[in-house]
């Protein structure tokens, strides 16, 4: 796809976003303390969230995500978007529909951690995989697939903190 047509594509999805992605953006992202863009383009890529200081993409996966084609596409659409030392968090929509405290609270704790990690001389963050919560109580987000919420064994979705 062209620049143009990446840049009117995004404008698009800017003004339609989905529910869920309204609901982030409202009720958390947009007065969040650190800027956060919605929409983004990277390189071929218009991602959902982003936030520049801490090099992290927040993705809203719908149901065509979890198809075999929608599974290798995000995988090869991750690969790339690490290449530019960027971490995916994945969310399920029904995520933010089910447990959005439990979803804020997770992309706050992977803003913090990406931004304590100590960038090179560069200034850039290092590269690797995308962000997992850790199953383990470290409170660590250690590197791996991308993060679909459900860390404990009951499936249930971490509560924010009070």
């Amino acid at each position: 796809m062209e620049q143009k047509d990446l840049l009117n594509n995004a404008r698009n999805l800017r003004r339609n976003m989905t529910p869920q992605e309204k609901h982030l953006w409202y009720d958390f992202l947009r007065h969040y303390p650190i800027k956060i863009y919605k929409q983004r383009i990277i390189d071929c890529y218009i991602v959902d969230f982003y936030c520049h200081r801490a090099r992290l993409i927040i993705e809203l996966d719908g149901s065509q995500h979890y198809t075999p084609d929608g599974k290798a596409y995000d995988k090869a659409r991750s690969r790339v978007l690490n290449e530019h030392g960027l971490y995916v968090l994945r969310f399920l929509n029904s995520d933010v529909d089910q447990n959005f405290e439990g979803v804020c609270y997770v992309i706050e704790k992977a803003i913090n951690e990406r931004i304590a990690l100590s960038p090179d001389k560069s200034g850039a963050l290092p590269k690797g995989e995308p962000l997992t919560l850790s199953p383990d109580k470290s409170g660590a987000l250690p590197k791996g697939e991308p993060l679909t919420l459900s860390p404990d064994k009951s499936g249930a979705l971490p509560k924010g903190e009070p």
